[in-house]
């Protein structure tokens, strides 16, 4: 008897369907294909001991597993409740007309009971496409997929849960996800009292000017680096940006957690992701770990991807391995990082806020009075490391000095995140309208035709900004994101159109252009 199961396999943050095709016949012997990997090969061994301790026994016939489509490789343990249900359907041991119906993922344990699996996300949003009745997975990777309330989504603990469902001879509406005691517990937990998890601005005394810097920032999901002396305030500034980003509208949530899901980072997670990821590497993090990577077909993303939506904040920046920082100049260009591999290429989504913090020179203290010990040839070779074709991609560009004894003594509270998050917010919901159906959602991720119909500039503005460019000697990818900036400026204002002192002010941040890196 040859039966089929919906299963389903994530490539990139899309997933594409596998069929699980069982058939039991004349023979002898236990036949897994369709390029499996060693996770799901030993998953027979699983199975059979899981089904032996739920009572089924296994038919001493020719047991053939099809993962298929057989060309594309299978890896995971998640194929192992489909492959249990295709043995007991195949050897008739209980009539599942249920079967064909749902996608079904799930690992399971040698008791019987179901494990959570990674990728759950791509694989509903794939069921939905098909036109299934829902999907019947592991109750702590449901968890994610809560906020698709419009699909059946089942949450299992045991075989038996599952085969209940299947045999469609009572109603398993309380295992639905939704009417179970986990959702309820996570629910519960959610709505409780929340532990501030970021710095406020108002603690963070003086250093207004990087405060604005990083408030444009914000606004408009621009990269940013901060370059001063140790002590300065850096690493506090950025840590504090956390607090005044706004939550992710429905369309960046459903992409940032994907890429989570994938990873399987989000697992008992309760629905979307709500905040903004904060992602801080350490600086001695491989190409590898930043851009993504893996074997074969078993690509997983990494940080540029992990922080899609929010912030990837990069300390020390000028002492990691030059070729790791050079390895961000496609991502934050193109707001995505393709990997490849012989076998596999894979994109993935990578539109973060780089937030970058570095000394000056190799003993952090050059441009404050006496006290660098460096030599000009040290101070030069140190930010060379910011090379141009880098410095280019990164709007705003802050010098942050020790804040003055006399300040820090006397205290006092700045403006609070509270009050800049609700300016923010503001912009961002300016920006949201103006790119509503055009696939971006913020000032930076304009393209060229983009600019051009949303940042048309008066004469006195062309005039003015013609100017700039030539005293500065501006990139023309500088010019771009010069006009970008004052376009978020024009929002922070509530103004429809750009003016020409938001471009005088858009152009002040851009020092690392227009100077000599020794006369900082």
């Amino acid at each position: 008897m040859l039966v089929y199961i919906h299963g389903a396999k994530c490539v990139g943050i899309e997933a594409v369907p596998i069929v699980i095709e069982v058939e039991i016949s004349l023979g002898i012997g236990i036949h897994l294909v369709g390029l499996a990997d060693a996770a799901v090969k030993e998953s027979l061994l699983r199975t059979v001991t899981a089904l032996q301790a739920k009572g089924f026994h296994i038919p001493g016939k020719k047991i053939v597993i099809n993962l298929a489509p057989a060309d594309m490789h299978k890896q995971g343990s998640g194929y192992d409740l489909p492959i249990a249900l295709g043995i007991i359907a195949a050897s008739a041991q209980r009539e599942l007309p249920g079967l064909e119906k749902y996608l079904i993922m799930g690992e399971l344990g040698l008791d019987g009971s179901i494990r959570a699996v990674s990728g759950i996300l791509p694989m509903v949003e794939l069921a939905r496409r098909s036109s299934f009745r829902g999907c019947i997975l592991p109750e702590e990777s449901a968890l994610e997929a809560v906020d698709y309330n419009d699909s059946n989504i089942y949450g299992v603990r045991t075989l038996d849960d599952v085969l209940r469902i299947l045999e469609e001879r009572e109603d398993p509406s309380d295992l639905l996800i939704w009417n179970s005691e986990r959702y309820r517990q996570a629910l519960s937990q959610a709505s409780g009292p929340q532990t501030r998890r970021y710095m406020d601005f108002a603690d963070i005394i003086g250093q207004e000017g990087a405060k604005r810097g990083l408030e444009i920032a914000s606004a408009g999901h621009h990269n940013a680096i901060l370059i001063g002396a140790p002590g300065s305030g850096k690493s506090s500034l950025a840590k504090a940006l956390a607090g005044i980003l706004p939550p992710m509208s429905l369309e960046e949530s459903a992409i940032t957690s994907k890429i989570y899901s994938v990873a399987g980072k989000s697992a008992g997670g309760l629905g979307l992701m709500r905040t903004r990821p904060f992602r801080a590497p350490h600086i001695s993090a491989s190409k590898a770990a930043l851009l993504g990577g893996g074997s074969g077909e078993n690509i997983l993303p990494g940080e540029v991807s992990l922080a899609t939506g929010g912030i990837l904040f990069l300390d020390e920046f000028c002492e990691a391995p030059k070729s790791t920082i050079e390895s961000l100049r496609a991502p934050l260009e193109d707001r995505k990082v393709t990997i490849s591999r012989l076998k596999a290429k894979i994109e993935y989504p990578a539109s973060f806020m780089l937030i970058a913090a570095s000394n000056p020179c190799p003993c952090g203290y050059y441009g404050e009075g006496n006290r660098c010990t460096c030599t000009p040839g040290q101070r030069a070779l140190y930010l060379s490391r910011l090379s141009g074709p880098l410095m280019d991609r990164i709007d705003i560009q802050l010098l942050v000095h020790p804040v003055e004894t006399s300040a820090l003594v006397r205290g006092g509270k700045a403006e609070p995140s509270e009050a800049i998050a609700a300016r923010v917010f503001k912009a961002r919901e300016i920006q949201r309208e103006r790119f509503k159906g055009s696939g971006i959602f913020t000032n930076s991720e304009m393209n060229s035709n983009q600019l051009e119909r949303f940042c048309p500039l008066s004469e006195p503005c062309k005039e003015i900004l013609e100017k700039l460019i030539d005293k500065l000697g501006l990139s023309a990818r500088a010019y771009t994101r010069i006009i970008k900036i004052a376009r978020t400026i024009a929002d922070l204002s509530g103004e429809r159109d750009i003016q020409p002192y938001h471009l005088s002010e858009a152009a002040s941040y851009r020092f690392l252009d227009r100077r000599n890196l020794l006369d900082l």
